[in-house]
């Protein structure tokens, strides 16, 4: 029996024989694509190619794809683990076949692409040709679409034609998105039940039935149609083959599994989870079962994501990847009674499983597992408060309604079966059809905060986009090739795409430009850049009047060049970082625009003083040499042996853009814009240095004219505060000086208000008032700070039994309430000093406050009721 890397390098080895260029998986995380948050198909990366954005540099690639789903058809996150068969990271294996392709071999279509997936199956991975069905597009009368009979033809050289099936336009017309490239596929289907089971039920009759022994096992797409903003269908130019076979699938059929847990790609896994836990895997449908197939999941769509540099947050990318996250801990807190973080513990095992497929993991496993295990931590300690707060919730409800449920979801990380458990064990019902609303709801309010609503593209002419000229020049002649409207949270925007353009597309942490597009005499502003599928988009508010006219194409220089500072900064701060803390430090991420740089970089604890000024000192160092700035394009393997850094989670061609600022110093793989020598940025200072995550810590610093103002800024601050101190010869003394004295008078100011607090503790307790066996005192007294109120209380309370005392004061206009009550009033009374605040006092003040049960405290607006309130509180008695 093959194991699984086995399977995975027979694939790649088949179709290299088959002409095609095995290429690396893109990273998991998507950048460059507003449709998209992660890598969901092996096509992503290739989907340029697909829209004729630019050529494909091979006319055959096959390879094999990290990708992640949580929602769409069978990938509702809350389902993963309950079945044996989806998952949320996931390989694709795939080939592809590009149609506009210039280089040999040729492309391929239907006839290839179906021998080929046959032949692989069948005759390398020798799966029983009498368990595989084959499905074919049924075409569709309403969009015009034919039967597929080419497709029906070519499988007729290959199996009976009681194993073809017709699938209608659901399960057998793929389409990319709302709009674009689609076409009619073709799927392989495999039997993996009983003997039994299939004399009992053909195959035939469970095809798409969501049988999980009756499953697709390779989808063959063949894209030769574009879908239009309204709907309508035209043939592409080039007709392109798109396949995909989920690897997970494969080895569970090779291996002969009943689910894909069982197979060698998560039985380690699983093994080291029982090692941990000190449970066992029963391959049920339990709870604790399930539970070990939810954390064999999670922990690669979890890491993978980090690796490529998506730390958890709670926006976007970062929110799927904390979700997940936090539906694991979620798992093995309430179903495997592990109460400490476990899942980073996994990062080791899982890098090592992948280092000769997925490499970047193994290089930073100590970084990822920093990161799970601080998250991890975060969110028991969540877990916990919500326990607390589903206990007051309990206690003071007969049942708990949509919201609360779902504020326990949202807030605290509990997932509905969990509340439901904890509420049937109290008795309680819960409104499930109210959390479900709620939910909706959310999802309803995310899903319209990200749209963006884009027209079809207006093509003017065939002509590609895409000439970047910006390295050279911050001005050309050009024209618009295509545009399109779009509207985003109600704001409409055009977006225009030019033959060629010196305007820089926000990527690599670099904003993009702005500037003005000349028409005629007719000037438009360009408020960004942005890249979409290698397209370099120019955002307007509005259209010229004649939109073919010829246009001059203008970047704002000044903002340029202050970016090009900034960036060029950044590399010589990275290296510097690289040299007094280690070469652990590696970027994780930037932004570099015209006022000032951040950088994020893996490091395990705050810089020092003295690290910081070692960091600095270097970079003006290497300013005040005027080191030029070389770039060079090379081959990214040639550039690699040269010692050049690429980024973890990038995607890199074969050719790669090289910049260098001494090839002993700085080395790095960059397509942003640069100065021409080092000695360009004048100076260089570091503003801030923060944490922003496990292991990660961010700097903020300016050079250049930045720097400049920075640093006359702090002068100017500094200056006024020696004219404060009547410009003494030594500043810093003179302040030492102040501060000494101050601290001296604080004491005397503290020794005296005790003195004051004696005297009227003193008076308060000669004034007090024994009520109906409980000793009453109440008084506006004349303190300064709230804190003095509260030790006042502490005095009288000495040697005082069963008494509840209320005082009161105006502190810089406001009023200031403190309650306190002794157990045996709070007992026989019923009441306590919470809820004396909350009832008699906050709305008297116009205010709020809460505490504890024997001491509480309010503050308000309203100064002019202050003795009012301590009418109402002694009424109690």
């Amino acid at each position: 029996m093959m194991n699984s890397a086995e399977i995975r390098q027979h694939f790649l080895d088949f179709f290299k024989s088959k002409g095609h260029h095995i290429v690396p998986s893109a990273p998991i995380v998507i950048k460059n694509d507003p449709t998209l948050l992660f890598t969901n198909a092996g096509m992503n990366q290739f989907k340029e190619y697909f829209l004729g954005n630019k050529p494909a540099p091979y006319s055959r690639i096959a390879d094999t794809q990290k990708c992640l789903r949580v929602s769409g058809k069978h990938n509702d996150l809350e389902e993963v683990g309950v079945d044996t068969y989806h998952h949320t990271m996931f390989e694709m294996l795939g080939n592809w076949s590009f149609g506009n392709a210039v280089v040999d071999p040729p492309p391929y279509f239907k006839e290839e692409a179906i021998a080929w997936a046959w032949e692989l199956l069948t005759k390398i991975y020798k799966i029983d040709e009498s368990n595989l069905y084959v499905s074919v597009f049924e075409g569709d009368e309403n969009e015009g679409l034919p039967r597929d009979h080419e497709s029906l033809n070519f499988w007729k050289k290959w199996v009976a034609e009681d194993k073809i099936i017709f699938g209608n336009k659901k399960d057998n017309f793929w389409e990319m998105g709302d709009t674009g490239p689609c076409g009619p596929s073709t799927e392989i289907h495999v039997d993996c039940r009983s003997e039994e089971e299939k004399k009992s039920v053909p195959g035939k009759e469970l095809i798409n039935k969501d049988n999980p022994q009756v499953i697709e096992i390779w989808n063959v797409v063949f894209i030769q149609y574009n879908r239009k903003k309204d709907g309508s269908l035209e043939l592409l130019p080039a007709k392109h083959v798109d396949t995909g076979m989920g690897f997970e699938r494969l080895v569970r059929v090779l291996q002969n599994k009943k689910s894909n847990y069982d197979t060698d790609i998560f039985t380690g896994t699983i093994a080291e989870i029982e090692k941990l836990s000190g449970k066992k895997y029963d391959y049920s449908d339990s709870k604790e079962a399930i539970a070990f197939r939810v954390i064999a999941d999670h922990i690669r769509a979890i890491a993978f994501p980090i690796a490529d540099g998506q730390l958890p947050s709670n926006t976007g990318a970062g929110y799927v990847i904390r979700r997940i996250l936090r539906r694991a801990v979620r798992y093995y807190f309430s179903y495997l009674d592990v109460k400490e973080p476990l899942l980073y513990k996994l990062v080791p095992l899982i890098a090592n499983q992948f280092k000769n497929v997925f490499p970047d993991l193994e290089k930073q496993k100590d970084f990822v597992e920093k990161v799970i295990h601080e998250e991890e931590t975060n969110f028991l300690r969540t877990l916990g408060s919500g326990l607390k707060r589903l206990e007051l919730i309990l206690s003071e409800n007969k049942s708990i309604d949509g919201k609360t449920s779902f504020e326990l979801f949202d807030t605290y990380g509990f997932p509905l079966d969990l509340t439901k458990l904890i509420a049937a064990e109290n008795n309680l019902s819960i409104d499930e059809e109210g959390f479900e609303k709620e939910m909706q709801q959310q999802k309803n309010r995310s899903r319209a905060a990200s749209v963006v609503d884009a027209e079809d593209w207006v093509v003017l002419n065939d002509e590609e986009g895409n000439g970047f000229v910006g390295y050279e020049n911050v001005e050309s002649e050009s024209k618009v090739v295509r545009y399109r409207k779009t509207k985003t949270k109600g704001k409409e925007l055009f977006q225009l795409v030019l033959n060629t353009t010196p305007f820089y597309a926000e990527s690599g942490g670099q904003v993009g430009d702005t500037g003005e597009l000349v028409f005629e005499e007719e000037r438009i502003p360009v408020i960004n850049t942005k890249k979409e599928n290698e397209l370099i988009l120019h955002f307007t508010e509005k259209l010229p009047s004649d939109i073919s006219w010829k246009v001059v194409a203008k970047v704002d220089v000044e903002k340029r060049n202050k970016t090009a500072v900034h960036h060029s900064a950044t590399h010589l701060m990275h290296a510097a970082l690289r040299k007094v803390l280690g070469t652990h430090v590696q970027q994780k991420g930037s932004l570099v625009n015209e006022e000032y740089l951040r950088f994020d970089f893996s490091h395990f604890s705050k810089m020092t003083k003295e690290e910081i000024e070692k960091v600095e000192a270097i970079v003006n160092e290497k300013i005040r040499e005027n080191i030029p700035v070389v770039i060079r394009q090379m081959p990214k393997e040639e550039a690699m042996k040269t010692g050049a850094m690429a980024l973890f989670g990038e995607k890199y061609g074969d050719m790669v853009r090289v910049v260098t600022m001494d090839s002993n110093y700085s080395i790095e793989l960059c397509g942003g814009t640069h100065v021409g020598n080092t000695g360009e940025l004048g100076i260089f200072k570091i503003t801030t240095e923060t944490a922003v995550g496990a292991g990660l810590r961010r700097i903020e610093a300016v050079s250049g004219k930045a720097a400049e103002d920075f640093i006359n800024k702090e002068l100017e601050e500094l200056n006024s505060l020696k004219e404060q101190l009547k410009n003494p010869k030594d500043s810093r003394k003179a302040l030492e000086n102040l501060l000494t004295e101050k601290e001296k008078l604080n004491k005397k100011v503290d020794q005296l208000e005790l003195q004051i607090l004696g005297t009227v503790n003193e008076q308060l307790r000669k004034n007090s008032v024994l009520i109906n066996g409980t000793h009453f005192v109440g008084a506006v007294v004349p303190v300064t700070n709230a804190d003095a109120l509260k030790k006042l209380i502490s005095l009288l309370k000495e040697g005082l039994e069963n008494y509840l005392i209320v005082l009161c004061a105006a502190i810089d206009g406001k009023a200031n309430v403190v309650v306190a009550a002794d157990e045996n009033f709070i007992s026989s009374k019923k009441t306590d000093a919470v809820k004396i605040i909350k009832e008699q006092v906050s709305p008297l003040i116009k205010g709020g406050g809460g505490g504890q049960k024997t001491l509480a405290s309010a503050g308000g607006q309203d100064i002019s009721k202050l003795n009012k309130v301590i009418e109402k509180v002694k009424s109690l008695l």
